[in-house]
């Protein structure tokens, strides 16, 4: 009985009503801790960030929420301003949660310095590819006095002569000095001979002394 009298006073009501407040209220602030965390029912569409620079771009993510990391291709994209974004992964329009992580492919400053290979005496037909696989352009041939013909006698760009070695930046345009055997002082074609001269031969002068002729008749002397 006096349990039952127990539950009927103001105390017990007091502090029923109290514990049922705290059980709610903790029940509110765990879905809320939990939406918070999990970011439940919130998705952010990801912008299109291809082609912005790093300044351009970091503002537009941080107002949405979203980190990123970068890395930096090996080939130079002239059809893109340096240091812009190449690739981006998630790729525009999908729609992720607050915080996702996005992988950014950048595009170099330049392009890379390639060192020069060493042509000299290599020939034109060798040099050529070799220069054009390592991405650099062929400038116009000059020539000079050589008996090896088109043998690579020196590499230039811009006019300044370039060595084996130097770097220089891809699709730079090398010209090459070749050999050519026809500018030298005593050269002369293995095709052409010389004609012996046509021109008639006159008959020396001479005097012929013809011997005479023994025919075997002799005359006698008479006495």
């Amino acid at each position: 009985m006096n349990f039952v009298r127990f539950l009927a006073t103001r105390t017990f009501l007091k502090h029923f009503i109290l514990s049922i407040l705290l059980i709610v209220a903790l029940i509110f602030f765990y879905f809320f801790m939990l939406s918070w965390y999990t970011n439940h029912g919130e998705e952010i569409k990801v912008p299109n960030i291809v082609k912005l620079t790093e300044s351009q771009f970091e503002d537009v993510l941080d107002d949405l929420d979203l980190e990123y990391t970068t890395t930096e291709s090996s080939v130079f994209n002239p059809a893109f301003p340096p240091n812009s974004v190449l690739e981006q992964n998630p790729k525009p329009g999908r729609m992720v949660k607050e915080g996702r992580k996005m992988y950014l492919k950048l595009n170099p400053a330049d392009y890379a310095l390639i060192k020069v290979p060493n042509l000299v005496f290599k020939t034109k037909r060798q040099a050529i590819p070799t220069l054009e696989a390592l991405g650099f352009k062929i400038g116009k041939f000059t020539y000079e006095a050589n008996i090896a013909k088109d043998l690579v006698l020196e590499m230039r760009s811009n006019g300044k002569k370039v060595k084996a070695g130097d770097k220089l930046k891809r699709t730079t345009t090398i010209e090459l000095v070749l050999g050519d055997p026809t500018l030298m002082p005593d050269y002369y074609d293995d095709e052409t001979t010389i004609a012996p001269s046509t021109s008639p031969t006159t008959p020396a002068d001479s005097t012929q002394t013809t011997a005479p002729v023994n025919t075997g008749d002799t005359d006698n002397d008479n006495g």
